[in-house]
């Protein structure tokens, strides 16, 4: 297995760095001035704007620039903010765990709902459940996470008072009235977050489990007279989850995308909203910091698909 993860990495290098050349490329060739602040600024000399543009290499040529950028990144250097005056990395720390927090648990979600309503209604198709699932699956999948975020929030935060709808990173408190702070003001992002890639979870695994149960070795395991669950846990759900591990590895550099909106919607301090302060702010460093980690986590996730494979099919070798 080490040999195939090496050899995973060794292709995944390229192609990191032919992602990392045309962010860059595209970032630095954008409208826009990280110093049009100070420009704009009669108390700034220019010989002041200009040594600054100096130091920070902005009137280099764009390959140049990369090149240091891909130096400074190889040592740990992540750059300088130009909005918030930080480290790049110190900003994206203290911003990562908001976002895991709301992304892991919403994936937990999903697949916890997903998983055992998507079999149920494949064991028993066209049946009224099945109906009812594919329903509500459908809807929740068209239903956009602006919509339903909002729909929350005038439901149970307007109109109900039961959960805040503005985030707060400091909860008051301590002990478990930090906790349930955190827990409750947390319910909805995870919601709207889970229950969209529930949606889109349900009907994929709906569909693999009625692939898997029409197999003839199916078919033989009930003919040796197993019971229905034994069938279902050892012989359809193992075989049937196999397509599904690499939709869920696949989303969730999706998922991190479709996080900017609810970290909007409910004023999350996580990567989401950096990404999108900064892009207002012209903050090239912090664009390329975040867009680049979102490059790495589909790499990442690729590889975390291969091996969630390699564990659940006996058959496919390391080798």
């Amino acid at each position: 297995m080490g040999a195939y993860i090496l050899r995973r990495l060794l292709i995944a290098i390229p192609s990191l760095l032919g992602i990392s050349l045309i962010l860059f490329t595209v970032l630095a060739l954008a409208p826009g001035d990280p110093f049009s602040e100070l420009a704009s600024n009669p108390n700034v000399p220019p010989e002041v704007r200009e040594a600054l543009r100096i130091k920070f290499g902005l009137n280099d040529p764009v390959l140049v620039r990369y090149l240091h950028w891909l130096i400074a990144m190889a040592r740990g250097d992540w750059g300088f903010s130009f909005a918030s005056r930080v480290d790049v990395d110190t900003l994206i720390l203290q911003r990562l765990p908001s976002t895991l927090l709301i992304v892991g648990s919403s994936q937990i979600l999903a697949l916890l709902i997903a998983v055992p309503i998507g079999i149920h209604a494949a064991l028993r198709p066209y049946s009224l459940f099945d109906q009812v699932a594919n329903t509500l699956a459908f809807m929740g999948f068209s239903l956009p996470t602006f919509f339903t975020g909002i729909l929350f929030i005038l439901v149970f935060s307007l109109k109900l008072d039961w959960l805040p709808f503005v985030y707060q990173a400091d909860v008051p408190g301590t002990g478990w009235a930090w906790l349930w702070g955190h827990i409750r003001q947390a319910i909805m992002p995870v919601c709207v977050l889970g229950f969209f890639q529930a949606a889109s979870y349900t009907r994929y695994v709906r569909s693999a489990v009625l692939d898997v149960a029409r197999l003839d070795y199916v078919t033989t395991a009930r003919a040796k007279g197993l019971s229905d669950s034994v069938v279902t846990r050892r012989h359809i759900a193992r075989n049937a989850l196999i397509p599904v591990v690499t939709l869920v590895a696949l989303q969730m550099p999706a998922v991190f995308g479709g996080a900017i909106v609810t970290e909007q919607i409910f004023r999350i301090p996580g990567i989401g909203s950096l990404l999108i302060d900064a892009m207002l702010a012209n903050d090239t460093p912090v664009v390329m910091a975040v867009t680049f980690v979102f490059a790495c986590l589909v790499v990442l996730f690729n590889l975390i698909a291969d091996l969630l494979y390699g564990w659940l099919d006996p058959r496919i070798s390391f080798g």
